[in-house]
């Protein structure tokens, strides 16, 4: 039976311990990550609606000029 070295088991137990740390925080990254991209989409929906209004006005604007003549 073969022994186990105490010195490469604390390190193993040091670098697994350090991963979970590690992970930890990308997870709470990735959640502050996913709450700036949710809060975005509001602000894209409103420059939609906006830019879709403007053209909508040129398009008439135009086309009640261009129909004088």
């Amino acid at each position: 039976m073969a022994e186990i070295d105490l010195i490469a088991y604390g390190v193993l137990t040091q670098k697994v311990e350090n991963l979970e740390s590690k992970i930890d925080k990308m997870e709470a990254s990735v959640e502050r990550l996913i709450a700036m991209v949710n809060q975005g989409k509001g602000g894209i929906w409103v420059g939609m609606a906006v830019m879709s209004g403007v053209s909508s006005l040129a398009g008439f604007l135009i086309h009640l000029f261009v129909n004088k003549s």
